[in-house]
């Protein structure tokens, strides 16, 4: 009797960014806004986590510092 085996698939580093490459250029020009917004929200939590990052190291501003500038 014949056994049924899962067919194995092995891809080396090559095939796979290869494939990776196709797959977001495609992406890129079919879903051109989706790819887009998602390239923009990515880009907006590392600018916020870096400002997170350098707040962390400055020193503290008093609120009534921040209203007066906000003012002018």
């Amino acid at each position: 009797m014949n056994q049924i085996t899962p067919m194995q698939l092995t891809l080396d580093d090559a095939k796979t960014k290869e494939l990776l490459t196709e797959v977001l250029v495609e992406l890129m020009q079919q879903k051109r806004s989706v790819f887009y917004e998602l390239i923009l929200d990515a880009l907006e939590e590392v600018g916020l986590a870096n400002a997170i990052l350098e707040g962390e190291d400055s020193e503290f501003v008093q609120e009534d510092d921040i209203r007066a500038l906000l003012e002018r």
